[in-house]
């Protein structure tokens, strides 16, 4: 796959994860500000710990399995994308655990508004 390899596991991800919302109708992507709150809070402090950690050489990127697009940081395009990808995937499956056994967290009154 080369150059196509971390698109291709991305795009994995949101696909295997996608059934989530449309069978068990778990309205992430309903919830936009939610959801967007979410990936903030998430991405912001490990996107820098990422560039931190590849200034530092930590760990580094293979060009010949990612696009070659460096975004601010130095990192890869879907370096970036990974932190708005596994997000999604993880609130929609827990959303979706939520769903299939009645567990709550004290938002139901604001879902059902």
């Amino acid at each position: 796959m080369g150059t196509l390899t971390y698109v291709a596991m991305l795009v994995f991800v949101l696909l295997a994860t996608l059934p989530l919302e449309l069978v068990l109708r778990t309205r992430v992507y309903a919830r936009m500000t939610r959801l967007a709150l979410t990936i903030v809070c998430v991405g912001v402090p490990f996107v820098l710990w990422d560039i931190a950690a590849t200034r530092a050489g930590h760990w580094w990127f293979d060009l010949d399995l990612t696009l070659g697009i460096e975004l601010p940081g130095g990192l890869p395009l879907e370096e970036w994308m990974f932190f708005l990808v596994v997000p999604i995937a993880s609130v929609l499956t827990l959303e979706a655990v939520r769903s299939v056994r009645g567990w709550t967290v004290g938002d139901e009154q604001e879902e059902r508004a």
